[in-house]
């Protein structure tokens, strides 16, 4: 979108107002789009160890399949997931706190010995992979956020910034000129005032 302007010392200030609030919030918008970058990348490097953990607690159990089968069906369910909100750049970001667990009363006594142990990696699998949950959950909401910000970054950089230098230089020179041909008309008019 073509800025519109007039070539007057007005537009000419307004334009050249307009361009310092770009050149001032350059910095501040690169730097915003740079801490979000870093901190999805921390997300999704974080979501990815969550992930391996989760495969090599599951893989270390794993020869005991067969057992999982005699293992108590309902006897534990999320009761609460506590979380807090995490302001990263101007971006409110879902952080794990604490997962809670409801236990159904369950005699051990008739169980397996086994079955609280299970029960312990149960909660453990269940906390993890609630936590790598929200991690890609904040990852998208940084990588949305950083995108838009790269979108001004370059709408600035791209766009309005040479508009603005363009418009100012067109105002300048029109001035200028217009400024020696009143000048020159003055002249001419002295010239002709002396002639007579």
């Amino acid at each position: 979108m073509a800025i519109k302007f007039q070539y007057n010392k007005i537009s000419l200030q307004e334009m050249q107002k307009q361009l310092k609030v770009r050149l001032d919030a350059l910095p501040v918008i690169k730097y915003k789009e740079a801490i979000l970058r870093t901190e999805a990348e921390k997300a999704k490097r974080k979501r990815i160890e969550l992930e391996r953990s989760i495969e090599s607690k599951i893989q270390h159990y794993e020869y005991m399949n067969i057992l999982w089968q005699e293992f108590p069906q309902d006897v534990i369910t999320v009761s609460e997931i506590k979380t807090s909100m995490k302001n990263i750049a101007g971006v409110k970001t879902p952080q794990f706190e604490n997962a809670e667990f409801e236990l159904k009363p369950l005699c051990l006594f008739n169980q397996p010995l086994w079955v609280s142990d299970g029960i312990t990696l149960l909660k453990e699998l269940v906390r993890l992979s609630i936590e790598k949950e929200l991690l890609s959950i904040r990852t998208t909401l940084l990588d949305a956020a950083r995108k838009k910000t790269t979108q001004k970054v370059n709408l600035y950089e791209k766009v309005q910034v040479p508009d603005y230098l363009n418009a100012i230089s067109k105002i300048k020179k029109f001035m200028n000129d217009e400024e020696s041909l009143g000048k020159a008309t003055q002249k001419i008019m002295k010239k002709r005032i002396l002639s007579i």
